[in-house]
């Protein structure tokens, strides 16, 4: 090995590219003499107008639960492996990591306001705020991702990236919060957001030879060639690694001619997907933006928001080549043959062929004896809960990544019905988050006033290894 472990960062000469090569090659550095991973990653990604149910039922596994309401659904808590079942349609793309894959029902999180959108509650299990309405904007606490990032801090503590309807808007507060009062922003704007994360963590000099060049490896080719002449062996793959997600943030262009299962037609390719106003080109251009801020460590503790918030819940999602809205959808509307289920599971896959794209790059970084994938849980949730009008009887969510092994994975389950005993909620999911990241909580957000007699504290035991 030719990169020397003591030294490396002292010795390299860096300069405009140190704030982004300085993580990489420290990360390096630790594998190469031995130094246990400490890095640990939380990654939400927050759709709009809800998940019924029984759409992430895996093939061949009926629900018990019928009707949404009290003292309903299964009284014992149902435990499926995913290893002999086929996913649901909308999940197949991350079906090559069916083992690391947890489907989780039957949370509820009745303290929040329902509607079309829970807005801040979705992530912070907290009530609407007295007289606020049924969709209020209010925070009365910490989200979970703001949670996580006091926490888990990175150069950026938290970062929040998402598509909005409405094409001028750069960033807006909708779902993540440091406290109460205190909103956390979603950048809606890719070209922005991509030079906010890797424009002004560069000073002086360097932030404007970076807004010249306008391309990340391109300002720091000249240090890439340095650092690359001092690695060899296994260092200089995990140093190629780190590279090629940098070098994503160079394609530009829509990737929507390669997902299948759509109406879309092919069509042209989107030249600047990073401008473009069709929303699902924006959206692939924050996933890619994410993941590069990831692998990079600049955050670690990622929130991509599809259109999350009342202000966007009947976003259209033309790129998938449908011309309704997904209000309409969510009141039973169908297209082309195909009913609003099916148009609900169309635009959910798109959601997945991008967490399937997350997933394969950090995959690809190797990270003390395994990769940062190993050490990544993703939460795939809405902020809608249950439905179009949703009331919070149910939260469905989709956790992908066992966190070295500190998650039982693989598995469908189902919590009992509201109101029965070893009832869950989202506060109990969140609970079992911050366990993963070191700090232990009995509660989070507010607890369920028509659950006082169930126990609500504490994490999810049954999904801890």
């Amino acid at each position: 090995m030719s990169l020397d472990r003591r030294d490396a960062l002292k010795t390299l000469g860096l300069s405009a590219g140190a704030t982004f090569l300085s993580p990489v090659l420290s990360r390096i550095e630790a594998q190469a003499a031995g130094t246990p991973v400490t890095a640990k990653r939380f990654v939400f990604v927050v759709e709009s107008n809800g998940v019924p149910p029984e759409q992430l039922a895996p093939s061949g596994l009926t629900r018990k639960r019928r009707e949404q309401r009290e003292l309903n659904g299964p009284e014992e808590f149902i435990d499926v492996p995913l290893k002999d079942k086929e996913l649901p349609f909308s999940l197949e793309p991350v079906k090559a990591w069916k083992d690391k894959v947890t489907i989780v029902q039957g949370l509820s999180s009745r303290v929040c306001s329902g509607g079309h959108s829970n807005n801040f509650q979705a992530l912070g299990a907290f009530g609407a705020g007295r007289g606020n309405g049924s969709e209020s904007m209010a925070i009365l606490g910490e989200t979970i991702d703001g949670a996580l990032a006091k926490a888990n801090p990175g150069i950026f503590p938290h970062v929040g990236l998402g598509i909005s309807k409405r094409l001028e808007t750069n960033v807006m507060y909708n779902i993540s919060a440091w406290g109460p009062n205190k909103g956390l922003p979603t950048m809606c704007n890719p070209a922005n957001a991509y030079g906010t994360l890797f424009g002004l963590v560069a000073d002086g000099a360097a932030r404007q030879e970076f807004a010249a060049k306008n391309n990340l490896l391109d300002f720091m080719k000249d240090d890439v060639k340095t650092a690359g002449s001092r690695v060899a062996g296994a260092e200089k793959e995990q140093f190629d690694a780190y590279l090629e997600s940098f070098e994503t943030l160079r394609d530009r262009q829509s990737k929507l001619n390669e997902i299948k299962h759509t109406l879309r037609e092919k069509g042209p390719v989107v030249s600047d997907k990073y401008k473009s106003a069709v929303e699902t080109d924006r959206l692939d251009a924050q996933f890619d933006i994410g993941a590069a801020g990831l692998i990079c460590g600049l955050t670690n503790v990622l929130t991509l928001s599809s259109a999350a918030g009342v202000r966007d819940f009947d976003i259209t999602f033309k790129g998938l080549g449908l011309n309704i809205d997904k209000h309409s959808i969510g009141h039973g509307k169908g297209l082309e043959g195909k009913t609003s289920s099916d148009l609900y599971n169309i635009i959910r896959r798109y959601h997945f062929d991008l967490i399937a794209g997350l997933m394969k790059k950090l995959e690809k970084v190797p990270e003390g004896n395994g990769t940062m994938l190993d050490n990544t849980v993703i939460v795939y949730l809405s902020d809608g809960a249950e439905g179009h009008h949703s009331r919070c009887w149910e939260w469905p969510m989709v956790v992908v990544g066992d966190m070295g092994g500190k998650l039982k994975t693989g598995r469908y389950v189902d919590y009992p019905g509201y109101g029965r005993k070893g009832h869950r909620t989202t506060a109990n999911m969140y609970l079992t988050l911050l366990h993963l990241a070191g700090a232990k909580r009995d509660s989070f957000g507010m607890p369920d006033p028509n659950l006082k007699d169930l126990d609500q504290s504490g994490p999810l035991s049954e999904l801890l290894a």
